[in-house]
């Protein structure tokens, strides 16, 4: 039997999304809050990541010790994640468990914000800022998306920076919480063996209360720079390379074109920059991938390399970005096709996949795709559809950014 697509709007805006499946193993819950770095004042950039973290420290009912060691007496697969533009938090069990697991969710999701808690948990947030200053591509693409997005809240860093995690105070995110973690800006996504009209008295019961605040987005397309940049830093002794440049946004037809683009420039081991630079050894690293946005969207490109070859890696980069349209074949098509399919399909495959897949569509678009309606579009691209999406998107204006030994 096919999963069914089901779904409810509570009378204070909660969307509650599901695609039961009664011939299903597992059920699967996740919480999607249509807020992240860019949805951030300059000044508090780095609270909905540091809010994640805190909706682990408990609430009013449960104290930090419970909510852990209730997620793992249910065996629960639980986590949570903080992106530029979403916040999810979600969990994966036994259909036997999932009540439990829904309660759990919608309390931590109305968390205490204790003060202790907070000055606590600033530590580990600059713990965790340190960490990826030591990885050399995170700093790179942190400082190319600010100098791509200029003054757009884009260019926001989803953990923030040494100076706002040190400055935020704890009342200052919760006027954030307030305003962006509002019934009619969080979407509920059930998938798996789920009794829909069951979990959504029960997500009633727990969600019912929460007000509406009207939080909205400005979605429209932020202009974006051409520039280029060195860094320099003593702890590496390889240099890297990193371009930022438009592509379509997470709504828009052509992202199946472009993540097909995307892929034969640099998706894996038969990619042109794996073939032209990994290869013969020219490069260490060299890759290429669209990322879709809300209202925008971008590609990718990165490599590492011996710093005196820097100039001549760079040169074959451009040389496939240039001969991308001319060098594409009907083989290269089927293969992306079925890659791609591949990929939508193993993500679809378990509830917990569907759960995602579901939420995250519901987030961007208010509107539901069955698996087999993107499977549809996925193989009706063409290699005309490729090249168009790149006259459109022709890897122009891009910044470019290097990080070298000093």
């Amino acid at each position: 039997m096919p999963a069914t697509f089901q779904r409810e709007t509570l009378d204070n805006g909660l969307s509650i999304i599901a695609e039961t499946d009664p011939a299903a193993h597992t059920a699967a819950a996740g919480f999607f809050v249509r807020t992240g770095a860019r949805d951030e004042r300059p000044e508090v950039m780095g609270v909905s990541h540091f809010l994640e973290h805190m909706m682990f420290k408990g609430t009013a009912r449960r104290s930090a010790d419970d909510v852990n060691r209730e997620f793992d007496e249910i065996g629960a697969n639980y986590n949570a994640y903080t992106s530029g533009e979403l916040t999810c938090f979600y969990a994966s069990t036994l259909p036997e468990h999932f009540e439990r697991s829904v309660d759990i969710l919608g309390d931590i999701l109305r968390p205490a914000l204790r003060q202790a808690d907070f000055d606590t948990e600033k530590g580990v947030i600059l713990e965790e800022i340190a960490m990826y200053k030591d990885n050399p591509f995170w700093v790179l693409y942190e400082k190319a998306m600010e100098q791509y997005f200029g003054s757009h809240p884009l260019a926001h860093r989803v953990l923030g920076t040494d100076d706002t995690i040190k400055a935020l105070q704890r009342d200052q995110m919760q006027t954030y919480f307030d305003a962006r973690y509002s019934a009619d800006n969080t979407v509920v996504a059930l998938a798996g063996r789920v009794d829909f009209r069951r979990a959504v008295e029960q997500v009633k019961a727990l969600c019912g209360r929460w007000s509406n605040t009207g939080a909205a987005r400005d979605s429209a397309a932020p202009p974006t720079r051409e520039a280029s940049f060195t860094l320099k830093d003593a702890k590496v002794n390889r240099a890297y390379l990193l371009m930022i440049t438009p592509g379509p946004s997470s709504t828009d037809p052509r992202r199946y074109a472009a993540s097909m683009l995307g892929q034969v420039l640099g998706g894996g081991d038969n990619s042109r920059l794996h073939w032209a630079l990994v290869e013969p050894g020219t490069a260490e690293e060299a890759v290429a991938a669209y990322d879709p946005r809300d209202g925008c969207g971008d590609y990718y490109v990165y490599a590492s390399c011996d710093p005196e070859r820097a100039d001549e890696v760079w040169s074959v980069v451009e040389a496939q970005i240039d001969g991308l349209v001319a060098s594409l074949k009907p083989d290269d098509l089927e293969r992306l096709r079925n890659k791609l399919a591949t990929s939508v399909t193993l993500a679809g495959e378990r509830p917990a996949g569907r759960m995602q897949r579901l939420g995250r569509l519901w987030t961007y678009e208010r509107a539901y795709r069955p698996l087999e309606e993107e499977l549809t579009a996925i193989n009706a691209v063409t290699l005309d559809d490729l090249r168009a999406v790149y006259a459109a998107f022709p890897f122009r204006p891009r910044t470019v950014g290097r990080m070298l030994p000093a």
